[in-house]
Formats: C-alpha cells, sequence, structure tokens
C-alpha cells in the first residue's frame, strides 16, 4: 500500500498551474496574482483631511482653548472631489470635509467638535457661520493625511503571487484597476457512477439512493476556489459510462469520479477508465478512504486530463478529496502547498487503529475553560455515516504505526473549518 505522501505526490506530478486570464476584481477573490501590481499614482492623490472641520494656519491657534477661544474669519468651504480654489492666508480658516484636499498654505484641520460650530448653528442667527471660535490649539499636521502617506507612485503594489483577499481587492480598486491577471479557475468535472443513484429532486425509490458525493465534492470544489461542474449520473454499463466521461473531458482540468475503484466493483467502471486513458488503481494506507484511482484520460485531440476516482462511500469520498484533490486544486491556482491548520489536542474518547492505516477520524474540536483544546468523536465512524462528517470540524489522525490514541491522549487535529491560506 502506498503513503498518503507517497500517494499525494504521485498525483501532483501531473500537475501544473494554469494559464492567466484577465478577471474582473470582484470575481478574484482567493485567486493567485499573474502579474506584478505597480502604483501609477500616489495614494491618496492629494494631501487631504482626515476630519470634518477646518483648514487652519497651525500658528493661528497658538494660546486657544475653551476658555480663551481663538475666532477666525471662515473664507470658503472645500467639499470631498472638491479641488481648493484657492490657498489659505494666514488668519483665516476654511470649512473641509474629510477627504477633501487641503489647501496650500493650511498644515493644521481643527475638528467641528473643537470649535463652536454647533452653538452657532443653533443660535440661527444671520452671518454666524462667517467666522469660528477655534477651542483648541493645533499642532502642523494635526489630522491631515500627505499624498503618497498610502502608497507611492512607482513602488510594487503586489508581487505575482499574492493571493488576492477582500483588502488586497480593495487596493487593486483604488489604484483603478477593474480587471487584473489571475492563474484561473480549474473546471472540476464530478461523475457519480452507480445504478442505484437518484438525483436530488427525484422521487425517493425502494432500493436507491441519493446522489450525495457529487454535491459534496462539488462543494468542497467550490470551498477551495475551483468551478465545479456536476455531470448526469454514469449507470454500470460501458455505453453510459463512456457517454458521461467523453461529457466530462469537454473544458474540464480535472475529472473526479466517486464508486467503481474498489476491488469488489463493477469491472465495467475500472475497464472504462483504462479504455479512456492511463489509470492506476491503489491501495492507500488510510482509513477511510483506501481504494484509490489515479491516471489521465484522454480527449479525441490527443491531450490528457488527470483523473481522480474517489472511493464511493460518503465519508471516504470528502476525506480522500480532502487529502488529494485540494492540493491539486492549490498547484493548478498557483499556490504553495500548505497543510490544513492543525492543534493539538487531548481525546476526550480513544481512536483505535485496527489495521495500521493511518486514521482520519471525525472529531469536534473544542477549548476547555482554561483554554485547552479538546476533541470527541463526532458520531458513529463508519465510511457511509456522512452526518458523522456534517458534526465534525477537524480530522484527527492517528498514525498507522499507533495502535491506539486513548482518552487523555494528545492527538494532531486537522480543521476543516478554518481557512486554508493563514500560513
Amino acid at each position: 500500500m502506498l503513503s498518503v505522501e507517497e500517494a499525494r505526490d504521485r498525483i501532483l506530478s501531473y500537475f501544473d498551474r494554469l494559464p492567466a486570464v484577465e478577471t474582473p476584481l470582484i470575481d478574484a477573490l482567493g485567486q493567485v496574482l499573474a502579474e506584478e501590481l505597480i502604483a501609477p499614482f500616489d495614494i491618496p492623490p492629494l494631501t487631504n483631511s482626515a476630519m470634518d472641520g477646518y483648514a487652519v494656519v497651525a500658528a493661528d491657534t497658538i494660546g486657544a482653548s475653551t476658555t480663551t477661544p481663538v475666532e477666525l474669519p471662515v473664507v470658503g468651504v472645500i467639499a470631498a472631489g472638491q479641488l481648493p480654489e484657492r490657498p489659505l492666508a494666514p488668519g483665516t480658516v476654511v470649512r473641509i470635509m474629510t477627504g477633501a484636499p487641503v489647501p496650500d498654505g493650511s498644515d493644521a484641520v481643527v475638528p467641528f467638535e473643537d470649535t463652536d460650530e454647533l452653538e452657532r448653528k443653533k443660535s440661527g442667527s444671520d452671518g454666524s457661520m462667517s467666522a469660528i471660535s477655534i477651542n483648541t490649539a493645533a499642532e502642523p499636521g494635526d489630522n491631515i493625511r500627505d499624498a503618497g502617506e498610502d502608497i507611492t507612485a512607482g513602488t510594487v503594489v503586489f508581487d505575482e503571487g499574492e493571493i488576492l483577499g477582500a483588502a488586497q481587492i480593495g487596493v487593486i480598486a483604488s489604484l483603478g484597476r477593474a480587471t487584473m491577471q489571475v492563474i484561473r479557475r480549474p473546471v472540476v468535472a464530478i461523475v457519480s457512477t452507480g445504478n442505484e443513484l437518484l438525483e436530488p429532486g427525484q422521487k425517493h425509490q425502494p432500493g436507491k439512493i441519493y446522489n450525495s458525493n457529487a454535491y459534496s465534492v462539488a462543494a468542497m470544489v467550490a470551498r477551495y476556489g475551483g468551478v465545479p461542474r456536476i455531470m448526469s449520473i454514469a449507470r454500470d454499463t460501458v455505453e453510459s459510462l463512456e457517454a458521461a466521461l467523453e461529457e466530462a473531458l469537454e473544458g474540464a482540468d480535472l475529472v473526479v469520479t466517486s464508486a467503481g475503484v474498489s476491488k469488489g466493483d463493477y469491472d465495467v467502471v475500472k475497464d472504462v477508465l483504462s479504455s479512456k486513458g492511463e489509470i492506476a488503481l491503489w491501495s492507500v494506507r488510510m482509513r477511510p478512504a483506501k481504494p484509490l484511482a489515479f491516471g489521465m484520460l484522454k480527449r479525441k485531440d490527443g491531450t490528457g486530463v488527470p483523473l481522480l476516482g474517489l472511493p464511493g462511500n460518503p465519508v471516504s469520498a470528502m476525506v480522500a478529496f480532502e487529502q488529494f484533490g485540494r492540493p491539486a486544486l492549490r498547484l493548478m491556482m498557483g499556490k504553495v502547498q500548505a497543510e490544513k491548520p492543525s492543534v493539538e489536542a487531548v481525546m476526550d474518547d480513544a481512536i483505535h487503529n485496527y489495521d495500521g492505516r493511518r486514521v482520519y477520524a471525525r472529531v469536534h474540536a473544542y477549548r476547555d475553560a482554561s483554554g485547552v483544546y479538546h476533541a470527541r468523536l463526532a458520531g458513529n465512524q463508519s465510511s457511509g455515516v456522512l452526518s458523522s462528517m456534517a458534526q465534525a470540524n477537524g480530522l484527527a489522525i492517528c498514525p498507522d504505526d499507533v495502535a491506539m490514541i486513548d482518552v487523555g491522549e494528545i492527538a494532531r487535529v486537522e480543521m476543516l473549518d478554518w481557512p486554508d491560506d493563514i500560513f
């Protein structure tokens, strides 16, 4: 049997980074930048006010306080998006809004709350706003944001390879770019096989089960940045499976199948996969998800598409995709490989390793009152019990050479619900 690492390395050797595409910013969240971004101008582009208030010459406010205010004439108003009409002369002030450019000659902004503006407005007397009383002494630079304080023109803002989060997208938008070159998202075609399968929404029939694997795998593909395409169910005939795979190959960067990779499964699945390319059936030293298929399917034009064949049991399919599908997506998207975030947790339940395989036990990890991580088994650990996967937020790992992790002992828990781009 292959170790998890051996299987993963073999699989990843078939993948390369996908090409870059010009993508609207709003669609680029989580994608990898494929170009260097250089600032074409300063951010902010002009020295501007950080507050609603009055642009002043700081020297004119020396000694100002609530008991000894300094009254100065108001000679204008500058709104956000409006340019000053003239420099500010000493002994005068200009009413200014947040983000508005500070006029030449001014070196500070006094906030509204440090003036008597509110009292003047309440008085309602004509001409009450032709002057303002300053109630605090300003220092040069108070409440002023310098041009280029955030970003300086000509500097490299983001290097190629940056993962675009919400803040990065906001910065790019602030530089006027509506699109960016990013590594495109991989398209993953998902094919479920079996005569017993029904699609969700169809009427329930005795002896049939609903196709949950396609939807759980598709959700994982989307979560990790890919574009899932759920294909029609392939029945256990050569014609049905060949047709499903032919359709799946169109435009796909990866084909994922579920079921048909165990020794007891219908030979038609293995035969069709092999006839379409070079497919190997592996046993991986892990539980769940021991049986695995991988190889290359060939299109009619001779190009190849990787195929990852997952086990049919729903938990096995999800665990296998976590360990092998997720790294493949990251490689195609140009992201560095990174393990899922993990914690060392005290086990509330024992994990038994019956056959020398690495065990991925579904657990719910939590912190106790003292801040120590614990983990308890999330229900029935059978590979067919999908509800226990829904109750879990992590996978507790029992190494293949450890017969048991007992109650009170420490296990490493790979967290399923924590973001995996935080290193």
